[in-house]
Order: C-alpha cells, then sequence, then structure tokens
C-alpha cells in the first residue's frame, strides 16, 4: 500500500513516514499544499494523511480541488483545529476522516486501516444527477442553476434518491430512511412529499414504478 503525507510540520511528517514504513507501507511526503495536489493528482496512492494548515494552499482547498476533478483517494485530515466546526468543515468538503493534534498513533493507524478496507468509491461532497445539484452541508439545491427552495423533509428525500440514481426506491425504504422511525407516519406521507418535490423539480424527474416505488430520472 502506497502513502501521500501532506505535512508541513518537518518533525512530525518525518515521524509519520518512519512509523508507517515500519508498518509496511510505502510512503512520500510533501511539506505544502499545491505539491501535495501535484502528488495526489499524479500518483498512484490507496490513501492520504493531510494536514489542514499548509502552506500555499490550505488541506480544506487540496481536498476539494481532488474532489472537483472526480478523485475518490481517501483522505484522513489531520489538524490541530479541534473545534466542532473545523470538523465539520474537514468533513463536508470531502475528507472522509479526521483526527486532531496531538493524536494517538494507535488510532491513526486504526482509522488508517478502515479507510483502505472501504477503498475509493465515489463519495462527492456535492450530489448532481443531471441538472439537479445538492449540496448536503450547505442545505442548498439547484436546477439548472437557479435555487430551489425545500423544506426540510423534502430535502431529506430528495438527497436521498439522489444518492439512488436511476435505481427504483420502495415506500418502505423511504419511510426507513427519510421519516423517524419512532413517529406514527401516515402511510401516504411518502405519496404527498413525492408530490411536493415534483412541483419543484419536474414532474418528468421523478418517476412512479407501478407496484415498486420511485426513481430519480437522471
Amino acid at each position: 500500500m502506497r502513502l501521500l503525507v501532506v505535512e508541513d510540520e518537518a518533525r512530525l511528517a518525518s515521524a509519520l513516514q518512519r512509523g508507517l514504513q515500519a508498518e509496511g507501507f510505502a510512503v512520500d511526503v510533501a511539506g505544502d499544499g499545491p505539491s501535495g495536489l501535484e502528488l495526489a493528482r499524479h500518483g498512484e496512492y490507496d490513501a492520504m494523511i493531510l494536514d489542514v494548515m499548509l502552506p500555499g494552499l490550505s488541506g480544506y482547498r487540496v481536498v476539494r480541488a481532488l474532489r472537483a476533478e472526480d478523485r475518490w483517494l481517501p483522505v484522513l485530515m489531520l489538524s490541530a483545529k479541534d473545534g466542532e466546526y473545523d470538523q465539520a468543515d474537514g468533513l463536508d468538503c470531502g475528507a472522509d476522516d479526521y483526527l486532531t493534534k496531538p493524536f494517538s498513533y494507535v488510532v491513526l493507524l486504526a482509522r488508517l486501516r478502515a479507510l483502505l478496507r472501504r477503498g475509493a468509491p465515489a463519495r462527492p461532497a456535492v450530489l448532481e444527477v443531471g441538472d439537479l445539484s445538492l449540496d448536503p452541508a450547505q442545505r442548498a439545491v439547484t436546477r439548472g442553476g437557479a435555487a430551489v427552495g425545500l423544506t426540510a423533509r423534502e430535502f431529506a428525500l430528495l438527497e436521498y434518491l439522489m444518492r439512488r440514481p436511476g435505481e427504483v426506491v420502495s415506500k418502505t425504504e423511504l419511510l426507513d430512511h427519510v421519516w423517524d422511525a419512532s413517529l406514527d407516519t401516515a402511510p401516504n406521507a411518502v405519496e404527498v412529499y413525492v408530490g411536493y418535490l415534483r412541483r419543484k423539480i419536474g414532474r418528468e424527474r421523478l418517476e412512479t414504478v407501478r407496484g415498486a416505488g420511485y426513481r430519480l430520472a437522471p
């Protein structure tokens, strides 16, 4: 397994490289954002350990650039910024995990192994199906570049369908994933909200598959 470590603190970068090599990984190191981004673009890496505060280009901007180019290299973000909003920003911009400094090396290895087990399937920070775009972090939806105003339930319904484009999704599955199981939800709730959603994104985009469920057309 080949790893990329992007860290401007030379002693930490060296310690990570030695420790990971001792675990059997091949490790390349970059000391700033631009060189880390170039290596990630052109190298064959299985995962990247990425600092946030980097010279030239922040870790946030590095991972955003990779995701915008449809590069799904697993990213474990490291940072001394331990606020809850800092961690949320890191994950929302496309990182797969976030670990605050100082950190346990044992925990870092465990999280790295978890990332490697998952591999690198597409995990876009912004969902796009045809001319529909949905940003879960910003709670924003656009159609053809124009903003679409949705309620919280409509947003949750559209997000679930956009994560399954072209697939038939049953009413039962939608109730399980979009509605609170602890509430007594009316059986026709899905039909009602599908109707609301159709009026906002276009009736042709959300198909009814008789006897099976609904499908978001690409």
